[in-house]
């Protein structure tokens, strides 16, 4: 799982970051056009951005920028980040449309809190087209995700879309096994690696 890492704080409206495509479902069909993401940190951040050619079912509660548990319900870009050493792990969600939720887990499905914490001093931005496609962001602290997982060299990591509401298709940039669609599965998230953004010219991706 690629991280970029860029020597200059990134900003939204002029990130230039390779978009890596998930052209295939759970089940391995295809899906056109293909979903775009991409994870990179400046030292202070660490962006997860997604965008999809094709208009998204939203929540019906999702407003920009607001917290809300339940956006799996709908279309929505997934970003789990793991600490393999106690089994920990985050759960992002970013809505199309900028709505955001978060969830650490002890264990899979397990939560750490029963009642619903937003994550201080998050950001997400998005920008959605007349055509009905979306590009949207989330920028995490990084010295909270060093202080709560340890966040490094170690961390292990995977990005994930459910498109098409309400009849869902599910996603994943890593494969995480057969069965029935099911993201949490931490012991399979690859580890990340770490990637200097001077190696993707004008933010191509390999």
């Amino acid at each position: 799982m690629i991280c970029v890492r860029s020597e200059k704080p990134l900003a939204w409206g002029e990130l230039d970051l390779p978009l890596f495509g998930i052209d295939r479902d759970w089940h391995g069909k295809p899906v056109e056009p293909a979903l775009g993401w991409s994870l990179a940190e400046d030292g202070e951040r660490l962006w997860f951005v997604a965008s999809h050619g094709r208009a998204a079912r939203l929540h019906p509660k999702a407003r920009p920028g607001g917290f809300l548990p339940g956006l799996w319900q709908h279309d929505v870009a997934e970003l789990f980040l793991g600490h393999p050493a106690s089994g920990i792990y985050f759960e992002f969600n970013l809505a199309p449309n900028g709505a955001w939720w978060s969830c650490q887990f002890n264990a899979p499905r397990q939560r750490r809190e029963e009642v619903e914490i937003a994550m201080p001093e998050v950001a997400t931005f998005a920008e959605l087209s007349p055509e009905g496609g979306w590009l949207a962001a989330m920028a995490l602290p990084l010295d909270l995700l060093r202080a709560r997982l340890d966040f490094g060299e170690a961390t292990t990591a995977n990005a994930s879309f459910i498109v098409g509401s309400p009849e869902q298709r599910f996603l994943s940039a890593s494969p995480l096994g057969a069965g029935e669609p099911d993201f949490h599965r931490p012991d399979r998230f690859p580890t990340l690696r770490f990637v200097e953004a001077r190696l993707f010219p004008q933010g191509d991706a390999p």
